[in-house]
């Protein structure tokens, strides 16, 4: 965020030069508006970055991968997972394997960390079924219909992921999400 002369930034607090006429370091802070809009001062907002989650270095026209990439060189060829072969203790090598580089895409990241926060939620239940498997202790009916809850919310995600057409569509079913509560 600045002020902006002519599309040259001033610094509050800098003495400036326009037509001609030099301006104290004090001018920007003490002048009216008006003042500045007779210069022709403007106010101007850092631009918008874009979520980095999403795109690249905060780029709205730079999405990330949405489906995972088979990584290939600059003439269109595989690239292969390489190991070390130490075969020849004195001259080890990396060979490639039969594996090919995989970036995961948001979807593929997207669907595990859905995964991932379902088993958070369900984790401090489980408990409730083991004492029943254990020793017959019937499980709570809110606790039945939390574990239902989670699981739906998770299949609804995961399958909203798995539909959304681009990043803005993605972003939207992950604003969406609505985990119950215990």
């Amino acid at each position: 965020m600045a002020y902006k002369l002519n599309g040259k930034t001033l610094r509050v607090d800098r003495a400036f030069t326009h037509n001609e006429v030099q301006y104290p370091s004090n001018w920007l802070r003490l002048s009216s508006q008006a003042d500045k809009d007779a210069l022709g001062i403007v106010w101007e907002d850092d631009p918008v970055r874009a979520d980095d989650r999403f795109y690249w270095n905060g780029d709205v026209n730079n999405p990330k991968a949405l489906n995972d990439v088979n990584e290939v060189d600059e003439d269109g060829n595989p690239i292969y997972v390489q190991v070390l072969d130490n075969s020849d203790p004195e001259n080890p090598v990396m060979v490639d394997t039969e594996e090919q580089v995989v970036t995961r895409g948001l979807k593929y990241n997207h669907t595990q960390q859905v995964k991932h926060t379902a088993n958070t939620l369900l984790n401090p239940t489980d408990w409730y079924y083991i004492r029943n498997a254990e020793a017959g202790t019937e499980v709570p009916a809110n606790v039945v219909s939390y574990r239902a809850a989670v699981r739906t919310e998770c299949d609804r995600l995961e399958a909203a992921i798995a539909g959304a057409a681009d990043v803005e569509a993605l972003i939207a079913v992950l604003n969406a999400q609505n985990w119950p509560e215990l």
